[in-house]
């Protein structure tokens, strides 16, 4: 017993036992600290906020909305703001009506931001998908708000509504009660049915811009008090990719994980990332073609814990950053870009072109799901930059063919003397000569010494022949020989032909070809051949066009060959098969034991039907 006081010396309190702990306030997680609360909190959305602002000062105010963006966008808050602003009225100001300025708390803005307003009533339409809940809010609707200017129904994730609930909200939904208001939100809205959409006004949040997310976030730092290093709040930025709502617990998660502070170097701890100088060195190196220095930086990385998924992924990142700057040059502008990234992409825009930064996007891109579903993903992305290492050191094709010109060029001059090499035997042409120019080729056994070649003058090439046409197929191959395959169809498709003869063409044109195409053939034919011809267009009926005439062939070939007896027989023996193809084969090409067995008429037959029939 303590004689100053009279209490037990067990009793908590007294001196020399500690105070009994005080209740912790709860902590509120920074996505929900920060929410916007008004109109003028919001960021990145200001085409709705206008459009809001002149419906209410207008009174053009409609009976429901559709929000519709990604997760973390806003568009739950911004329903709540909505209702809010529907309901603002300050106390002692009754009269006050829908607005989007509202500078301070009004009688119910507390209670409806809080979600306990009953005015306001909140629906998540992923737990309450039934017609029941439906049925619940239209019964509901018929009786006019207790204390707020009107009855607001917010329904998040629309779109997961039945087919019955979604039917039974039309015509509530076209014809509310003037006391009624919906606000709807979805991150599917494809999924939403089009009757539904056209009764409201649809409003598409946007993602947050990255400059506008991170001056966000670093306001949201200076208010918590923590210091934030620059390049740690554009990772998280990247992480988010224009979600508010994760930015915010992306930067809850590195407080925590700093123990108060934010680091660029806890900020790729925490997600894994690899050092964006490093990304940086992985890139020149594969660039360079260094196959051996980018298999040590890659190794390096991963021995550091990255996920070489998350490298190739941050690699094809830098890759678009470096085509951007190239492109964009105004880029190097954003403010989540780092020092080193804005310096040394800036270097690499300048070196590479577009082609080749071009061909290592393609080859990361497919490379990434090969890492993620490889066994090793060590060495998958080891390959991956063996392919872009190699890639980037081949010149484009237009290189490839200056560089061939040079030599051919400079080769008669750096030539070295002729008795100082050995000759190789010639390689004979096998196009035409087939047997006899193997046979015409000079054989030398491993024993007999190399004859010395004299020096020989190489003759110019011979220009190639102009081509001659003297058909209508023809035409058509010479098309296909230069490639141009819009042409090639359009001659075998939508061409009906009049007349062929030397210098002069006339077709009519098949029912939906192109009006240009006589001009366009004409053009061609010059440009191939040097020669001008007169392509003109007829009203004659002409031939069949050249893919009418193929598919006619096509049936009757198959007709004839469904009539054959042998075909028959195959087609009544197995129920359901059907002629896919029918091919002329010489019989002799058949094997010799099927000839003896089947008859050489069976045999033709049987190549006639095609191997690949049931």
């Amino acid at each position: 017993m303590d004689a100053s006081t009279g209490t037990p010396d067990d009793e908590p309190g007294l001196p020399g036992f500690p105070a009994p702990p005080v209740a912790a306030t709860p902590y509120r997680v920074l996505a929900r600290k920060y929410r916007p609360t008004h109109f003028g909190d919001l960021i990145g959305q200001e085409a709705m906020v206008r459009t809001l602002a002149n419906g209410f000062a207008a009174n053009r105010i409609p009976q429901a909305w559709m929000l519709t963006g990604v997760r973390g966008v806003g568009k739950t808050t911004t329903a709540r703001i909505l209702a809010r602003g529907l309901n603002y009225a300050r106390a002692g100001q009754p009269g006050t009506g829908p607005t989007v300025s509202m500078p301070e708390l009004g009688i119910h803005c507390a209670a409806i931001m809080e979600s306990r307003h009953m005015d306001v009533l909140e629906m998540d339409a992923a737990s309450h998908t039934g017609i029941d809940d439906v049925r619940a809010i239209i019964d509901g609707i018929r009786y006019g708000p207790v204390s707020a200017r009107y009855k607001v129904y917010i329904v998040d994730e629309v779109h997961m509504l039945s087919e019955k609930a979604f039917n039974a909200f039309l015509k509530t939904l076209e014809e509310p009660p003037p006391h009624a208001k919906f606000v709807f939100a979805t991150t599917e809205i494809r999924k939403v049915p089009v009757t539904i959409l056209s009764r409201c006004q649809r409003f598409d949040l946007r993602r947050v811009e990255a400059p506008v997310l991170h001056a966000h976030l670093a306001k949201v730092c200076a208010a918590e008090d923590v210091a934030a290093e620059d390049e740690a709040l554009g990772a998280i930025v990247r992480a988010a990719e224009g979600s508010v709502r994760d930015a915010l617990s992306l930067l809850d998660q590195a407080i925590a994980h700093g123990a108060g502070s934010v680091t660029a170097q806890s900020v790729r701890d925490m997600l894994g990332l690899a050092d964006r100088a490093r990304i940086l060195d992985l890139f020149e190196a594969v660039m360079r073609g260094s196959v051996p220095a980018a298999f040590a930086e890659l190794r390096a990385q991963y021995d550091a814990g990255a996920d070489p998924s998350v490298v190739l992924s941050d690699l094809a990142a830098f890759t678009h950053l470096v085509t951007r700057l190239k492109a964009v040059p105004e880029t190097a502008q954003d403010p989540t870009l780092s020092e080193t990234e804005r310096v040394r992409g800036g270097q690499f825009a300048e070196k590479l072109s577009i082609r080749a930064l071009s061909r290592a996007w393609q080859i990361l891109l497919k490379a990434i799901p090969e890492v993620q579903a490889a066994p090793r993903p060590l060495a998958a992305a080891e390959m991956a930059i063996v392919r872009l290492a190699y890639a980037a050191d081949l010149p484009t094709p237009d290189e490839a063919l200056r560089q061939l010109k040079a030599e051919a060029a400079t080769a008669p001059a750096d030539d070295p003397a002729p008795a100082a090499r050995p000759a190789l035997p010639p390689i004979p042409d096998l196009r035409g000569g087939g047997s006899a120019a193997l046979a015409a080729a000079p054989r030398t056994s491993p024993a007999e010494p190399v004859p010395v070649a004299a020096p020989v003058a190489l003759a110019a090439p011979a220009a190639p022949p102009t081509p001659r046409l003297g058909r209508f197929e023809d035409l058509i191959a010479l098309a296909d020989a230069n490639r141009d395959i819009l042409l090639r169809t359009a001659l075998e498709r939508d061409v009906h032909l009049v007349r062929f003869e030397e210098g002069r063409i006339e077709f009519r044109l098949a029912q939906g070809g192109r009006p240009s195409l006589a001009t366009d053939v004409a053009a061609a034919i010059e440009r191939w051949t040097g020669r001008r011809w007169s392509v003109v267009l007829s009203k004659e009926e002409g031939a069949p066009t050249r893919d009418a005439a193929a598919r006619a062939v096509d049936v009757t070939r198959r007709e004839n060959a469904a009539a054959d007896p042998f075909v028959r027989e195959v087609l009544t023996r197995f129920p359901g098969a059907e002629i896919v193809d029918v091919r002329e084969t010489a019989a002799e090409a058949l094997p010799t034991a099927e000839q003896e067995i089947l008859g050489e008429g069976d045999a033709a037959r049987v190549e006639e039907v095609g191997d690949d029939d049931p």
